[in-house]
């Protein structure tokens, strides 16, 4: 029989898993439950009424948290020509075309988001096995496929996130840190779920957002009761 540690008692004692709390509540909860010393990281999971078997009502779009989400984001663009300089004085860390693939190839990934110019992508194409599966392909949907490289670079170091529903339909992206103050965190995930409203399929009937689950990066979840998010998921 497994045994359950004392963080986790401490935890389920605080909490009732069964219950849904209230968003203030819900980030207080969370805050006691923090026992790490480093500074977790707050994550949102939320449940979609979409089919993710359905093409057109699959989701991916980015948003930009008004607050950021406390990290320092370390941006790669790949471009040429005279958009290395503007990538470079608007702070990308990691800027080039294929001298910076290779790199990629050889020592792998060391940056947060991917920004490519249009007329690098037939050359960033081949790091497809390597940037796909850590969803940091560039992708003209999401902006990082752009000539206006100044604004893409902006909204990364402003602190835009990328989200999309996995195969079971749930958005899993982490809002913030613990050491936010609560209005923070709250104002980050109306952020979220504004553009997750602007983002819903047509196609999709009935209840959009079914569920919502905040937690820490080393706390159990809490669920969170819709009705006292506001008007921003009706």
């Amino acid at each position: 029989m497994k045994r359950t540690t004392k963080k986790m008692q401490f935890m389920h004692n605080l909490i009732d898993r069964k219950q849904i709390y209230n968003i203030e509540n819900s980030i207080v909860l969370l805050k006691k439950m923090t026992t790490s010393k480093f500074n977790e990281s707050i994550d949102v999971s939320i449940n979609l009424g979409i089919n993710p078997k359905k093409s057109d009502q699959n989701i991916r779009n980015s948003t930009i948290l008004p607050h950021g989400i406390g990290k320092h984001i370390r941006v790669a663009v790949f471009t040429q020509g005279k958009n290395v300089d503007i990538a470079k004085k608007c702070g990308a860390e990691y800027v080039g075309l294929n001298q910076l693939i290779k790199d990629i190839q050889i020592n792998g990934i060391n940056f947060d988001i991917a920004i490519a110019s249009i007329d690098s992508m037939n050359t960033v194409s081949k790091l497809g096995p390597i940037l796909g599966p850590r969803n940091l392909m560039p992708n003209p949907k999401l902006g990082t496929v752009t000539n206006d490289i100044e604004t893409a670079i902006k909204n990364a170091k402003r602190g835009q996130i990328y989200y999309k529903n996995d195969k079971n339909g749930i958005i899993h992206v982490s809002i913030g840190k613990v050491n936010f103050e609560n209005e923070k965190i709250k104002d980050n995930l109306n952020a979220l779920l504004v553009s997750l409203k602007k983002s819903k399929p047509t196609s999709a009937k009935g209840l959009y957002i079914k569920k919502i689950t905040i937690s820490t990066t080393m706390s159990v979840g809490i669920n969170i009761d819709l009705n006292t998010i506001g008007k921003t998921i009706v």
